[in-house]
């Protein structure tokens, strides 16, 4: 009887201590997140502020009513559009990478971006494509798209994206090679300076077997119909 009372003493001890683990875990991931969404509100108030001086600063009355929340429309939309800042790949990617004994070129295609140049804050946007030769290990194809969002959803030059999207690809499946193009128009020079209305740019990257066998990179480029 009383091994019996010890055993039962034992296991009650033993989900109490489990059911105290799991409220300071979920106390802990609460706080977190409150302090999370915090630091997000204040961040908000200081860019909507910002955004209301310079409306003031070009002349505008920012109390007429067509302006009244445009302050705060723009701070949203602001970390909307730089919100890749707080993803990372391994964020979208660890459930997502699997085993798999095939070796021939994947390519996604066509993959629209949005993005803002760190130069004047203005949007270049455009299409990536993306391709990849598998060493035994494939991604869900969704997750180059989320790639490119993650990369594009911060201030960027088109050079530097390009090459982030290629690395991030190249770290997380350890391919036999990757390639990615963009091609883009910059509203930097379409809306003012040169104001070239159909200029683009393109840029590309070329790791490993793309890089250092010119057949494999010709085979890329036309099956991608650039």
């Amino acid at each position: 009887m009383l091994l019996e009372r010890t055993r039962t003493f034992r296991c009650l001890n033993h989900r109490i201590s489990q059911m105290v683990l799991e409220k300071i875990f979920m106390c802990n991931f609460l706080l977190h997140g409150c302090l999370e969404d915090a630091a997000d509100s204040n961040n908000l108030c200081h860019i909507e502020k910002a955004y209301s001086t310079i409306l003031s600063e070009l002349g505008e009355d920012v109390d007429r009513e067509g302006l009244l929340r445009t302050p705060l429309r723009a701070a949203k939309a602001m970390q909307f559009l730089t919100k890749g800042y707080k993803e990372t790949t391994q964020d979208i990617l660890n459930d997502a990478i699997f085993d798999e004994n095939h070796e021939e070129m994947v390519i996604v295609k066509d993959i629209d971006l949005f993005s803002l140049c760190e130069h004047h804050l203005v949007p270049f946007y455009g299409k990536a494509h993306i391709a990849y030769l598998p060493n035994k290990k494939v991604v869900g194809l969704s997750k180059l798209a989320r790639i490119v969002e993650i990369y594009s959803r911060r201030l960027q030059v088109q050079e530097r994206l390009t090459k982030q999207i290629a690395s991030a690809i190249s770290e997380a499946l350890e391919p036999a090679g990757v390639a990615v193009v963009i091609e883009a128009a910059h509203m930097c020079m379409v809306m003012r300076g040169v104001q070239k209305m159909n200029a683009s740019t393109v840029t590309s990257v070329m790791l490993g077997r793309f890089h250092d066998d010119p057949e494999v990179r010709t085979e890329f480029l036309i099956r991608s119909e650039y």
